[in-house]
């Protein structure tokens, strides 16, 4: 009778076990793991409709005054990827930071990595450096947010990034700063003495119009963008490089501020690679 009742008890436990195991396996993620793939943007630094180039063409801007560019940064960060079903991918905040730099052909391209597969519509990133970010101990700010080695887009005596930096020159150009003129715009908006200060991070959303960036494990979209100088010149506010020669953390940069985050469009989805 002992014998009998064992046996019927092992066999139950066994059979117990056998489901559950069953059970286990049917609901473990790991066996139906999220495929990923790869996006590009690039940049296109434009000046109305003609290539950027720097140190030797002539533009001339919305009131009428001639320049030549000799330098152009912009940091992007933050960046989220819009899907056809609404849903939104946000790049990991370590992923999430890219300096744009005219003289480095090769910074005009970003690579986005694990991106889930799927159908995109649309990008939003922002312009600048955020608040938690600048203020992030310096073991997190690491490559193009390194101080040292960014081209100079940092403020030593301003503990904060410069989020765009437009340099050239002009003969209305005051003399005494050799016929230059310069827009170093930063300001997280962090709080000093009990006072919030000026704020000139930009973010900026845009739909690939009626394009779709198919993301796939074996081919990797690439989205082109432009970024037209002119906009910062001709936007809601008309700057004059004669009236305002040089632009750094004053109330005006504001202006400039709300002027490039009118300067990006989408341009075209390059197809799979």
């Amino acid at each position: 009778m002992k014998t009998t009742i064992t046996i019927g008890l092992l066999a139950t436990i066994a059979l117990g076990l056998a489901v559950f195991s069953c059970d286990t396996k049917d609901t473990d993620t790991s066996f139906n793991p999220i495929l990923t793939g790869k996006m590009r943007i690039a940049f296109d630094n434009i000046v109305g409709t003609t290539d950027l180039k720097l140190n030797t063409d002539t533009y001339q801007n919305a009131v009428g005054e001639s320049f030549v560019v000799t330098k152009f940064n912009y940091f992007v960060s933050n960046i989220r990827l819009r899907k056809a079903d609404g849903s939104e991918y946000v790049v990991p905040q370590d992923s999430s930071y890219f300096l744009i730099q005219e003289e480095k052909p090769a910074s005009q391209t970003i690579t986005l990595a694990n991106v889930p597969t799927g159908n995109y519509t649309g990008v939003t990133f922002m312009i600048g450096v955020d608040s938690l970010r600048s203020l992030a101990d310096i073991s997190k700010r690491t490559g193009v947010l390194d101080p040292g080695l960014n081209d100079g887009m940092y403020w030593e005596w301003n503990s904060g990034y410069i989020f765009l930096k437009l340099e050239g020159t002009s003969a209305v150009a005051p003399a005494l700063q050799n016929n230059a003129f310069f827009y170093h715009i930063g300001g997280f908006g962090g709080g000093y003495n009990g006072k919030k200060t000026i704020n000139n991070l930009r973010t900026i959303t845009i739909p690939f119009k009626t394009d779709v960036a198919q993301v796939q494990a074996n081919a990797i979209p690439s989205v082109r963008l432009t970024a037209n100088v002119l906009s910062l010149f001709n936007g809601a506010t008309k700057l004059s490089i004669a009236q305002n020669s040089s632009v750094m953390f004053d109330p005006y940069s504001t202006n400039i501020a709300d002027n490039y985050a009118q300067m990006f469009s989408y341009d075209r989805i390059q197809a799979n690679q």
